[in-house]
């Protein structure tokens, strides 16, 4: 990447995991001006009630035992709250300089949040978590540059359209917590560029027990930059994803996702 005018910044999962998130930029475009990290596990810290969250969410069955015992094997009893929310899962968000002619910033933020299907809770937990951190960022962003920045979220969310965590995003509704502590306003109101341009992809994840989308670029369209193109992606019956993926054509089982976006002033 280095060989190709990029650098980057990157957070390491917390615990044994070895992977990340990571955000690349071309440094003959950008400069990276500050950055923060952001570990879903400072959410155990935030759990007083250990009613907080319950096991079954979005009308979904209890783990199997089997589940059960791969989750209290990693990370103890799955029915507590603080253990639940300890997924060692995190983000990264950097706010850029663009370079002549705009000179426009802009914060690009990347995660990867928790798996499981069944804990949509704590999935929700971590998208709250994310925008409430956004906010603060943009907010710092102002008070240190004296400018409002256009906002980027992209990653692998591991919900699909239509399900509370996606829901969420673009529309700050959320029934997890009491509704007395439910905010009123979207934090970060986003929208997905793909849904904005097109629809979301028919799948961005391709395994043979699971076909569908659970990776986004979502953006601010209150900001100053819009969409005005987007990566194609194969269609179900490409020859290039029968059988699911990795394969010889896509090194993961996840696709790439990407959009272009023009500064608007």
């Amino acid at each position: 990447m280095e060989k190709l005018g990029y650098s980057s910044t990157y957070v390491k999962r917390t615990g044994q995991k070895r992977d990340g998130c990571g955000i690349f930029y071309k440094t003959s475009s950008a400069e990276l001006v500050f950055e923060e990290k952001i570990y879903y596990n400072d959410l155990v810290e935030s759990i007083e009630d250990t009613s907080a969250l319950s096991v079954d969410k979005d009308g979904c069955s209890p783990p199997s035992q089997t589940d059960m015992q791969e989750k209290e094997g990693d990370h103890g009893n799955p029915n507590d709250p603080r253990v639940r929310l300890k997924r060692d899962c995190v983000g990264i968000m950097a706010v850029f300089k663009l370079k002549d002619p705009s000179l426009h910033h802009v914060i690009i933020a990347n995660t990867h949040l928790y798996w499981d299907p069944e804990w949509a809770d704590v999935k929700l937990a971590q998208a709250e978590y994310l925008l409430a951190r956004i906010l603060q960022f943009k907010q710092l962003v102002l008070s240190k540059l004296g400018c409002t920045p256009s906002v980027v979220v992209a990653g692998d969310f591991n919900s699909v359209p239509g399900d509370k965590v996606y829901q969420y995003l673009v529309s700050g509704a959320s029934d997890v917590r009491p509704s007395s502590e439910s905010s009123d306003d979207q934090p970060v109101p986003l929208s997905s560029v793909y849904a904005h341009t097109r629809g979301e992809p028919d799948f961005t994840n391709c395994t043979p027990g699971f076909t569908g989308t659970l990776d986004y670029i979502f953006f601010s369209p209150s900001g100053n930059i819009r969409p005005v193109s987007f990566l194609e992606l194969p269609e179900p019956e490409s020859p290039d994803v029968v059988g699911g993926l990795p394969n010889h054509y896509h090194p993961s089982d996840h696709l790439p996702i990407g959009a272009e976006f023009e500064v608007v002033e």
